[in-house]
């Protein structure tokens, strides 16, 4: 539901700029130091990136869903660690405040994470829970005015530098209905970090544990004011999440064809471009129909999913395809290049590593079958 063309259409070519111009060529540098530069934070800042889907009336772009992945589309081209650091707050961070969050909770928390103030992390994945998220462990027990939290949290994006936790624990008896979503400011006491994660790839994108000792919060950061609503606040918003991880990951396939013609067109082998050769035309051509049939999947998506339409299966089936399809992308990029694609000195190098994320977090793929059965057999 694009509100105004031209706006939109500026809105893009600026973020196409700032990926061509500014980020990447600092994807070395990333994967060098396994950090985003401070200052392109700050450049994202002032672009307005943190707050793309936070509403207008808290300083934010306020984007519709279908703005939102056409930006989105144009910052998949780069490494995906400079998407994931503004992730957050344009996703569950953010959109459970604006879902579910108390007039307090959105006035005080939204126009800091529209400006980038404060990043935003999501705690949910714990040592022995990933996909089934309503088995959270980490407790929460109502101590007066307070809340005390005791549990550990796993693979947390962006806990090193993030202001505000949104902590999913268990506040009632087993099972989703007992899970409750918290805002847990980074300095609240009993909070502590664990080693950095060494991840396969996805560089500069940190991960580690965030630990929970007997730590105090405001009966206030409840989001909502409500107990036992966290994981139906989660539930919520997951598929604005997954059209947007469908979208980066249509945007890193249409670098990597890029990428893969630039080499195809410069390789000399057999006397002649290897773009002449059939076998490696039939390669890029399967990765280009892929990557369309991605973008296509993902804009009719998001144009339902602004009109209120049910979209759970097809956002399901945008992220589930996107996400597989941007792997076999990947694999035909690094084979175009031959031995070259095997090298650090390519950039097809780490978006092989990278991209294999994407098929695991935001729900992994099988978990996206079984959401797109399950609505198949209750249609």
């Amino acid at each position: 539901m694009i509100r105004d063309a031209d706006l939109l259409e500026a809105l893009a070519q600026t973020v196409q700029r700032f990926v061509r111009e500014r980020l990447m060529p600092a994807e070395a540098r990333v994967e060098e130091e396994n950090a985003i530069p401070p200052e392109l934070i700050d450049e994202m800042r002032e672009l307005g990136l943190f707050g793309m889907s936070i509403p207008e009336a808290f300083g934010g772009l306020g984007l519709t869903m279908e703005e939102e992945v056409i930006v989105a589309l144009e910052l998949g081209y780069t490494s995906p660690a400079f998407r994931s650091v503004i992730g957050t707050n344009n996703g569950i961070g953010s959109q459970g405040i604006i879902v579910d969050g108390t007039p307090a909770q959105k006035e005080y928390w939204l126009p800091r994470m529209a400006t980038g103030e404060v990043i935003g992390s999501f705690a949910l994945t714990e040592p022995d829970v990933g996909s089934d998220a309503g088995s959270v462990k980490t407790t929460a027990a109502r101590d007066g005015d307070h809340y005390v939290l005791n549990g550990t949290k796993r693979f947390i994006t962006n806990a090193q530098v993030a202001g505000v936790f949104t902590v999913m624990a268990r506040t009632g008896g087993p099972g989703p209905a007992g899970v409750t979503a918290f805002l847990v400011p980074r300095h609240s006491p009993g909070v502590s970090f664990g080693a950095v994660d060494k991840k396969m790839g996805q560089r500069g994108t940190n991960t580690c544990d965030v630990i929970f000792e007997n730590c105090r919060v405001a009966a206030d950061a409840v989001i909502g004011g409500v107990e036992g609503q966290g994981f139906k606040t989660a539930m919520k918003v997951l598929n604005r999440g997954r059209l947007h991880i469908a979208a980066v990951c249509v945007g890193i396939a249409q670098r990597l064809c890029d990428e893969s013609v630039a080499f195809a067109r410069n390789r000399v082998q057999f006397g002649k471009p290897i773009a002449e050769h059939q076998l490696i035309q039939a390669m890029l051509a399967d990765s280009a129909t892929e990557s369309y049939a991605g973008r296509s999947m993902v804009l009719e998506a998001a144009r339902r999913f602004d009109t209120g339409a049910r979209i759970i299966q097809q956002a399901a089936s945008a992220k589930l395809f996107c996400s597989e399809m941007v792997g076999r992308v990947a694999d035909r990029a690094v084979q175009i290049h031959g031995g070259a694609g095997y090298m650090q000195e390519y950039p097809v190098e780490h978006f092989y590593r990278d991209v294999r994320l994407f098929r695991l977090y935001e729900g992994t793929s099988q978990l996206q079958q079984i959401i797109i059965a399950r609505e198949m057999m209750n249609a």
